[in-house]
């Protein structure tokens, strides 16, 4: 009985040895030799020993033969033999697929990959618990989504379908891929087809589905106030004003007590003005302009004092608080402050008295920070400018106040020469307009650029956000340790930068990448050098792709894009919150000497404030993709000059020139050739012709179909065949 005793406690080590090999590695089909190895098994009766322990476990279910005496652990023991499991928490990032990859929390790693079927009852934006699957080598991380933590929308629109006795909503957007279903008490009477608000009411253990209850119509697909209203509302931004929130702003008092207005320091008989776009309702900031006696000039940056009105733990602050921001969409403005605040008090219009927060600069000839000052001021604006005036005078023109328009725009020349000197990224913007008839259709559009217009008004405004941030960073500053509000560029993702160095080499380029100042200064040399050439689409496409998203946060890292060491966002209150906390905080410390506010609650409120940000972009991006697509809606069949702005797996993006609107090219819809795509190199090659498109290439198409609803348009590729093709019959 002890040596039957001794033989069973052996081959139970054995057997456990050999499962915990198994746990380890549960996806690796091994055999008896390989186990053996592991083991160091070398006599031929332990070898036998394991084969024999091989075939029982598998007999018994534990393992699977994978191939031929090669096993690998069944799935249905990996929680009891297999790798101790790991959870993780993050945020879902879902695709039209129902496939998801989960962004970790600590952004300690990589995103977890989630196969459709694993995605449990997360949607997209949802904080969710993964409970990761052992790693595989040369595959992305890969996990199970077992709990929703936190869910990141309840009400979605979409449209509403009734099939054979069932009601269901489709969602708009493609990151749920998902349909709900509606109870038919829960209807509240919306009709085939209408664009609706659908709340989200339970989802069942045992169901594929969530079931919602409509609580908004908002009308038939494809009217303009209808796919407007969609988007706000797809992204939870509201499209009015709480009672509570207009009954607030209506008591504030339109006249401002005349012992506020001596508390501060009068600008109303200096030289003062704005310049805004044409169409511009609210205008948050005003420059004045005079010459000192010994001959320097006195700058003033004065932004509409929206602290003043907008109190913490007000119903109006809380709302503008939760917008972040205002939105534009093609069509309107949704304002982050009511109407009353932001068109009328805060407004700095013509020949009104209004209430400012104000940097106040000495300035030499050279445009030479001299001296500067911050604090509260009242200002009467003398003349409102559209930027169109104000080039005209640049230009040449005639205009009233042409010599100060002169000086400030002298003066602005020789700030703008030095940041670019000191290493300031030269980007050029280009922003599609429409032109709407009465019912919102877009009727043509133009590109509006940057000209030096603006640029006189941003780099005043640069220098005022810089100067507000060196006062309160600086570690000279008194309020160096005190928790503030910073406007932080990270440097570029090293990776994405060594892609573009390579594929630049290619082009017969090169930067110097030895320092952060010599690198800015490559870029732009760069962007000079391209400028005029076939390649200067592809060179500036992919070189912004390798910048990292400007954020807010109370840690400063400097303003990469500037080259700036700090920075805030001080200068647009009345569409900006964090210019809101950063007026407060100036209020806090440099006028009222108080103590630090908590650091942990500044943070939060900069990562919302950021999301805000990226949710306004999309927004209005989405509007500007609604419009395109409505636009070439009439033009089916027509040709059109356009650029390869993407590379995909899928096909090619072509972004139409002088409307912007992109559209894909489908490798199906390129027949004669087979096209695999070289992503590091952003281009796609025939197989048989050898044909070499990439990003950045002028091609021609034809628009072949577009879905309004989904934003989404088609276009056909005309090949050199094609246009020798159409040529001779031409003939």
């Amino acid at each position: 009985m002890g040596k039957k005793r001794k033989l069973e406690n052996k081959l139970s080590v054995f057997t456990n040895a050999i499962l915990s090999i198994y746990g380890e590695n549960p996806f690796r089909p091994m055999n008896y030799k390989q186990i053996c190895k592991v083991l160091a098994i070398r006599d031929a009766a332990g070898k036998d020993v394991v084969y024999h322990i091989l075939i029982d476990l598998f007999e018994k279910g534990i393992l699977m033969e994978e191939r031929p005496y090669r096993y690998v652990l069944n799935p249905a023991y990996l929680e009891e033999y297999g790798p101790k499991k790991q959870y993780v928490e993050g945020t879902v990032d879902m695709k039209s697929t129902g496939k998801a990859y989960v962004i970790l929390d600590d952004e300690s790693g990589e995103d977890v990959f989630i196969a459709a079927g694993n995605t449990g009852q997360a949607l997209h934006g949802d904080r969710v618990k993964v409970a990761m699957f052992p790693k595989r080598k040369d595959k992305k991380p890969e996990g199970e989504i077992v709990e929703v933590l936190q869910r990141k929308h309840t009400d979605f629109v979409g449209v509403v379908h009734l099939s054979r006795g069932y009601v269901y909503v489709v969602p708009d957007m493609d990151s749920v891929p998902i349909d709900i279903f509606v109870p038919k008490e829960m209807v509240h009477g919306a009709k085939n087809g209408q664009k609706v608000v659908v709340h989200l009411v339970d989802w069942p253990e045992n169901s594929g589905n969530p079931f919602g209850e409509i609580i908004r119509v908002l009308g038939n697909p494809g009217e303009n106030n209808v796919e407007m209203e969609s988007i706000l509302l797809a992204h939870d931004y509201p499209l009015d004003f709480s009672e509570e929130v207009e009954k607030e702003a209506a008591k504030i008092k339109l006249k401002v007590k005349s012992e506020e207005l001596k508390r501060r320091r009068d600008f109303r008989k200096v030289f003062t003005i704005t310049i805004d776009p044409a169409d511009a309702k609210d205008y948050d900031d005003a420059i004045s302009l005079q010459k000192l006696p010994n001959g320097h000039w006195e700058v003033g940056v004065h932004i509409a004092d929206v602290s003043y009105y907008v109190k913490p733990g007000t119903a109006i602050d809380e709302e503008a608080y939760s917008r972040g921001t205002s939105v534009y969409l093609v069509d309107r403005t949704i304002p982050m402050l009511p109407e009353k605040l932001c068109n009328n008090l805060c407004s700095l219009r013509p020949n009104e008295d209004k209430l400012t927060f104000s940097v106040v600069f000495e300035l030499d000839d050279e445009a030479h920070v001299l001296n500067h000052w911050i604090g509260r001021t009242v200002i009467r604006s003398c003349r409102r400018y559209a930027y169109e005036e104000v080039q005209a005078i640049i230009e040449g023109g005639e205009g009233d106040y042409k010599e100060e328009i002169l000086t400030f725009h002298h003066l602005a020349t020789k700030l703008r020469e030095r940041r670019m000197a000191q290493g300031s990224l030269n980007f050029h913007s280009e922003e599609v307009k429409f032109i709407l008839d009465e019912k919102g259709k877009p009727i043509d559009t133009y590109l509006r650029v940057q000209n030096e217009s603006h640029e006189l008004i941003e780099d005043f405004m640069l220098l005022a956000n810089r100067t507000v941030a060196e006062t309160f960073g600086k570690s000279d500053s008194k309020w160096h340790n005190h928790t503030f509000v910073y406007r932080v560029h990270d440097e570029p993702n090293p990776e994405k930068l060594n892609n573009f160095l390579r594929l630049i080499a290619r082009l017969g380029y090169t930067m110097d990448i030895s320092s952060r100042v010599k690198l800015v200064k490559s870029y732009n040399k760069l962007f000079a050098d391209v400028e005029g050439k076939g390649e200067k689409n592809l060179v500036e496409t992919v070189a912004i792709r390798t910048m990292a998203k400007a954020v807010y946060s109370t840690e400063n890292i400097g303003h990469y894009g500037l080259a700036f060491d700090y920075y805030t966002h001080f200068t647009s209150p009345i569409r900006r919150y964090p210019d809101l906390m950063v007026h407060r905080l100036i209020e806090r410390y440099l006028l009222e000497n108080q103590s630090s506010v908590n650091r942990k609650q500044f943070d939060d409120y900069c990562k919302h404030c950021s999301e805000m940000e990226r949710q306004a972009e999309e927004m209005e991006r989405q509007s500007v993709k609604y419009k395109q697509a409505e636009y070439l809606q009439d033009k089916i069949g027509q040709v059109f000059d356009g650029l390869i702005s993407g590379v995909s797996k899928w096909g090619l993006y072509v972004e139409l020139k002088g409307n912007k609107c992109e559209g894909l090219v489908r490798y199906d819809d390129m027949p004669g050739d087979y096209y695999y795509l070289d992503e590091e190199n952003f281009r796609v090659i025939g197989q048989q012709s050898g044909r070499v498109i990439q990003l950045g290439d002028e091609v021609q198409v034809i628009v072949k179909h577009v879905d309004l609803l989904k934003r989404q348009m088609d276009f056909e590729l005309i090949l050199e065949e094609k246009k020798k093709k159409k040529s001779n019959k031409k003939r």
